[in-house]
C-alpha cells in the first residue's frame, strides 16, 4: 500500500485528491491546511493520518485540543507544514495555494518523495532550485494542473528532444471578450463566476485576469524545458482540449476530456498506470464544436507580464507572483478594482531587483518586497 501526503487537503484539489486516493487504496499519512481547522479535523478523524498541520498557529492550537482524544500529531506554522511534507509517505501531493507551497515542496524533495504538483508557484518562484534538487535526489515531479498534465500525457512515448512547441489552452474566464471599459466596475462576485471549473477564490480570480495562464506558461518552461517563446496560449472556451504539443515532425498530440480535476489527480498518483474509474466520459458528438482563439493581451495584461518576467528570468517571476497574490487579496477584500491587479503586477515587475544566481532566501525576500510595492502603490 502506497503512502500519500496531501498538502492543502481542505481545498478543491485536496478534497478531490482524498476521494481519488481512497478509491485507489492509498494510506494517507499526513494532511495539511491553511486555517480550516473544522474540515481538517473531520478529515483527520475519518482518515486517521499520523500527522496533521495547520499553517495558522492559532487554528493549530485549537485543533490540537480537539484531537487530544486521538494519537494524531498536530503541527503548526510553515515549519509544521514542511515537517508534515517531509514525513512518512511515498508521494506528496502539493495543492497549497501560493508561494506558501515552495518550502514544503523542497522539504519533500530533500526527503526523496515523489511530487504530485498542483502548486504552480513552487516552479514559478523556485523552478531552477526545485529542478536542481529534484535531479540531485532523483525525484519525479508529476504535474497535476489539468493543462500541464495534458502536456505530460501527450508526451508519453515521444522521443527525447522531439518537443517543438506547447499549445497551452485557457478557458478565457468569466470576462471573455470584455473590453477594458466593461471591466472597470466588475465586482468580486462577477469575477468568481468561472464558466467551466469549480475552483478556490484565488485561482478563479487569476483565471479572470489570465494571470493563471501566465503563471502556467512559467511553470511549463520549468517542467518541459522550452522557452516561453515556444509556448502558445489559445483561448478554448469549451475546456475540453486541456493542452497539446507539437512535435518536430509537425504532429500535434492533445489530451481531451471533460473538465474534471480528478483525472489529472489520478494520473499523477497512479503514474504510469491508468486506473478504471466512474468519471464522466467525453462525447465529442455532444460537444459538437471546439474553438480556439488568440488571447486579448491588451485587455488582460497579466498574461504578457508573466511572459516578460520569465523571459527576463531570475527573480522577476517571483516578483510578479508576489505582487499578484497581494493584489488579488486586496481585490477580494474590496480594496481595489479588478483592472488594478494588472497595474500593480506591472509596478512590481518594473521595480524588482534581480539576481540570476539566487537562493531560497532571495526568493522569499523578493516576494516580500513585491507585496510591499503593491501596498505602497495604493497608499
Amino acid at each position: 500500500m502506497k503512502e500519500l501526503v496531501i498538502l492543502g487537503s481542505t481545498g478543491s484539489i485536496g478534497t478531490q485528491a482524498i476521494e481519488v486516493a481512497e478509491r485507489e487504496g492509498f494510506r494517507i499519512t499526513a494532511l495539511t491546511a491553511g486555517s480550516n481547522s473544522k474540515l481538517l479535523e473531520a478529515q483527520a478523524r475519518k482518515l486517521k493520518p499520523l500527522v496533521v498541520a495547520l499553517a495558522d498557529e492559532n487554528a493549530a492550537a485549537d485543533l490540537k485540543v480537539r484531537l487530544r482524544d486521538t494519537d494524531i500529531k498536530v503541527l503548526s506554522g510553515t515549519k509544521g507544514v514542511s515537517e508534515a511534507a517531509a514525513g512518512s509517505g511515498d508521494i506528496v501531493l502539493n495543492s497549497i495555494v501560493g508561494i506558501a507551497g515552495l518550502l514544503p515542496t523542497l522539504a519533500a524533495i530533500d526527503n526523496g518523495k515523489t511530487i504530485a504538483l498542483a502548486n504552480k508557484e513552487t516552479l514559478v518562484t523556485g523552478g531552477e532550485i526545485v529542478n536542481r534538487r529534484a535531479k540531485e535526489k532523483d525525484v519525479k515531479i508529476l504535474p497535476v494542473d489539468s493543462e500541464h498534465s495534458a502536456i505530460f500525457q501527450s508526451l508519453q512515448g515521444a522521443p527525447k528532444g522531439s518537443l517543438k512547441k506547447i499549445l497551452l489552452t485557457a478557458s478565457g474566464g468569466p470576462f471573455y471578450n470584455k473590453t477594458k471599459k466593461e471591466l472597470q466596475n466588475v465586482t468580486v462576485n462577477d469575477a468568481l463566476k468561472h464558466p467551466n471549473w469549480s475552483m478556490g477564490a484565488k485561482i478563479t480570480i487569476d483565471s479572470a485576469t489570465l494571470m493563471n495562464k501566465g503563471l502556467e506558461v512559467i511553470e511549463a518552461v520549468h517542467l518541459f524545458g522550452l522557452d516561453a517563446s515556444k509556448i502558445e496560449v489559445l483561448v478554448h472556451r469549451q475546456s475540453i482540449l486541456h493542452s497539446a504539443v507539437e512535435l518536430t515532425d509537425g504532429a500535434v498530440i492533445a489530451q481531451l476530456g471533460t473538465p474534471d480535476m480528478r483525472l489529472p489527480i489520478q494520473y499523477a498518483l497512479t503514474y504510469p498506470a491508468r486506473s478504471q474509474n466512474a468519471f464522466e466520459r467525453l462525447s465529442l458528438t455532444d460537444i459538437g464544436t471546439l474553438t480556439f482563439e488568440k488571447p486579448d493581451i491588451d485587455t488582460f495584461r497579466c498574461l504578457p507580464l508573466c511572459i516578460e518576467a520569465i523571459a527576463k528570468g531570475g527573480l522577476y517571476p517571483t516578483a510578479v507572483n508576489g505582487a499578484n497574490e497581494e493584489a488579488v487579496r486586496l481585490f477580494l477584500e474590496g480594496k481595489i478594482k479588478f483592472l488594478k491587479i494588472a497595474e500593480l503586477v506591472e509596478t512590481a515587475l518594473a521595480t524588482a531587483e534581480n539576481k540570476n544566481d539566487f537562493t531560497v532566501e532571495d526568493i522569499l525576500y523578493t516576494d516580500k518586497m513585491a507585496r510591499e510595492a503593491v501596498l505602497n502603490a495604493i497608499n
